[in-house]
């Protein structure tokens, strides 16, 4: 061993210590995350012994309580167990897991689906097993981070449009398009932070034009779009011209787990190739019974999606009305824009104190300065809860200058 000096490393936790904002907000008591809830996930949640009107879930169409759904997973786990024990390669696929992907398959109008682990590792298992390094991603900025995520791992190379911006996007493949790369689209259905809506129509003139596969994430779509709930393709009629449709279980179907669906040859080229999947245990049967009669529930009631829309709307308009800046959405997800990060701490905890739990959202999630109070609605919401949480919001934004 030569010399005998200890040479000094740079101390990996140096961040760590450094990263003293959230103590910050802690101490101003502000802080709005880990919040520890101990009831369902319904219209009105406990916390620390209080109830409050929750309006930061995607909980959709209101079916986290829905007896039959409960009944489903209570069955699933006295015939199955609580767990696969090993991944869908292996051992842990069941007979229930394909009666799902079937199902789903017809629901989404694709010759194939797979079911994963969670949404966020639909997304990364399918993007770095279709995407080679000569090939190119393109990704809208909002995209949600599991898509960035899954184009990091990818080899490829990754180029951001703007903001559902179709000429930025056009000027990207007008530069880039020499023929000698495979393209992926990937963009959000639905903007989890935004609310607002693909401009699928375009996209698909441009996939047209240049020959690009296109991928549409509807983890905040199935349910809520389409005239059946079955997404952002179907809401536009054009599910033939997207090649892969993403989805998650943890939004209208009150579960977990996540869905890709593209025509069969693609699947199995993803089943045999997908890290995440392979090397992943396989959805537990209570969550797979569980989105299996969601999907019932969603076909034979579609009257919860039209009130989903109707509160959707109720609240984007009474907010507008108000004063409140809400950006382009068009869905239940409304987005109130506050700016800075404290200020959106502030008006949380304000909220929060009056008996409404909204989510606070902040850089990276958002661009530094448009720090949001991220609002979702459901289904079963009643008018008293909606009208409640509008007179709070015009109280609190008159009472902080926001209005």
């Amino acid at each position: 061993m030569q010399g005998s000096e200890q040479v000094k490393i740079r101390d990996i936790f140096d961040k760590c210590r450094e990263f003293t904002r959230a103590t910050e907000v802690k101490q101003a008591g502000y802080y709005p995350y880990f919040n520890p809830i101990s009831s369902a996930a319904a219209n009105t949640v406990m916390i620390d012994g209080k109830e409050l009107i929750m309006i930061g879930s995607n909980n959709y169409l209101g079916l986290t309580t829905h007896p039959k759904v409960i009944e489903a997973s209570r069955e699933a786990v006295k015939k199955y167990g609580v767990g696969c024990t090993g991944s869908r390669f292996l051992n842990g696929t069941l007979d229930i897991h394909l009666e799902l992907e079937e199902e789903l398959a017809k629901f989404l109008r694709k010759e194939a689906v797979l079911v994963f682990s969670t949404g966020f590792q639909t997304n990364l298992g399918t993007i770095s097993c279709l995407v080679n390094k000569n090939d190119l991603i393109l990704a809208d900025r909002s995209d949600h981070a599991s898509i960035v995520d899954g184009c990091r791992l990818a080899f490829g190379k990754t180029l951001k449009y703007k903001h559902n911006d179709i000429e930025d996007l056009e000027r990207i493949l007008v530069s880039r398009n020499n023929g000698d790369q495979g393209i992926l689209l990937v963009v959000d259905g639905v903007f989890s932070m935004e609310g607002d809506i693909v401009n699928l129509p375009q996209l698909v003139k441009l996939r047209e034009r240049f020959g690009f596969r296109l991928m549409v994430d509807d983890a905040h779509s199935l349910g809520v779009l389409g005239e059946d709930g079955s997404g952002t393709a179907t809401h536009f009629g054009l599910n033939d011209q997207v090649d892969l449709i993403m989805g998650t279980f943890s939004k209208s179907f009150a579960s977990i787990g996540g869905v890709i669906a593209a025509d069969a040859y693609v699947i199995n080229y993803i089943k045999h190739f997908s890290r995440p999947l392979i090397f992943s245990a396989a959805l537990p049967p209570s969550a797979v019974a569980a989105v299996l009669e969601c999907l019932k529930i969603i076909k034979a009631e579609p009257e919860r999606r039209e009130k989903l829309l109707l509160n959707g709307k109720k609240m984007r308009d009474g907010l507008r009305a108000m004063g409140y800046s809400i950006g382009t959405t068009e869905t239940p997800i409304v987005p109130v824009y506050i700016g800075e990060d404290m200020a959106c701490f502030k008006f949380w905890r304000t909220l929060y104190d009056a008996g409404i739990f909204a989510n606070a959202i902040i850089a990276p999630a958002v661009n530094p300065g448009n720090a949001l109070i991220r609002t979702s609605y459901t289904a079963t919401h009643t008018d008293e809860q909606l009208d409640f949480v509008l007179e709070t919001f015009e109280k609190v934004g008159k009472k902080l200058g926001l209005i």
